[in-house]
């Protein structure tokens, strides 16, 4: 009688392989289907975090209001970076920085010489949060800035006080900087080191920075420089670049300068 071609052992192997391809072929199914679903709603706490950091930077969080509730007092605006100009072109609430720097109708390259923040392209437009006082006065100007650090670019806001020079805050939302070092960004007693700092200089150029060391009240212009971060040294340049960028002429500073002028009419 004649043996049979196929072994036990063959049969054996090809349903394991059969079995663990259709598990696979489902679990990645799975992933993929969750990763659709996942998506709106992590999208969507992305910008309750933006909105809750926003409040925060302000000085809008007060006992008995939630962060969607104090951001009720923030107005959002869309200003066109080159001429400062606001504009309804664009949804400035839900507008998304990383797509609008992909879409070549709303971002320009820029050349390494313009480009300290080593973000490669501008967005045309930004938005900017305004809080207002009760007669529709300026109070607290927030706007967003990003530039890159060591590893990772590092996305946050910056708010300005109703003159328009002092920090009322640095806060970053988004990073990959090292844990315990560049990291340190979102230590609270770091981040508190910004407030009643001056952006500017006499004739508005951008003078924040952060050096080597601890400001001392002996250290020259100890209102414009704020301490670095301990053994994250790319991550202290990159965040004196992001800031001194977009407070600059290719930044905000056309749109900070209309509202000089309007507070001065005023």
């Amino acid at each position: 009688m004649a043996e049979s071609d196929a072994s036990p052992v063959g049969h054996s192997k090809s349903k394991t392989l059969l079995v663990a391809f259709a598990v696979c072929l489902v679990c990645s199914l799975l992933v993929a289907s969750a990763a659709v679903f996942l998506k709106p709603i992590q999208v969507a706490n992305k910008g309750i975090e933006r909105q809750r950091i926003i409040v925060e930077i302000a000085g809008l969080m007060v006992p008995g209001l939630t962060a969607a509730q104090a951001y009720q007092q923030v107005d959002v605006v869309m200003v066109e970076l080159s001429s400062g100009q606001v504009t309804d072109a664009l949804d400035a609430e839900h507008f998304d920085i990383i797509k609008a720097v992909k879409d070549v109708n709303l971002s320009v390259p820029l050349r390494r010489a313009e480009d300290p923040a080593q973000i490669s392209r501008k967005p045309k437009y930004l938005p900017a949060y305004r809080v207002n006082d009760d007669a529709g006065k300026l109070k607290i100007l927030i706007l967003p800035v990003y530039g890159y650090g060591l590893w990772s670019t590092l996305y946050g806001f910056i708010a300005l006080q109703e003159d328009l020079r002092t920090i009322q805050g640095l806060r970053f939302y988004q990073h990959a900087e090292t844990p315990g070092l560049g990291g340190e960004v979102d230590n609270p007693r770091w981040l508190a080191l910004w407030k009643g700092k001056i952006a500017f200089d006499d004739h508005w150029e951008p003078r924040i920075e952060l050096i080597k060391g601890t400001v001392e009240n002996s250290t020259p212009d100890r209102e414009h420089k704020v301490d670095g971060l301990s053994g994250a040294t790319m991550t202290t340049h990159g965040i004196t670049r992001l800031l001194n960028f977009w407070l600059g002429q290719e930044g905000f500073a056309p749109y900070l300068a209309r509202l000089r002028e309007h507070r001065e009419r005023s």
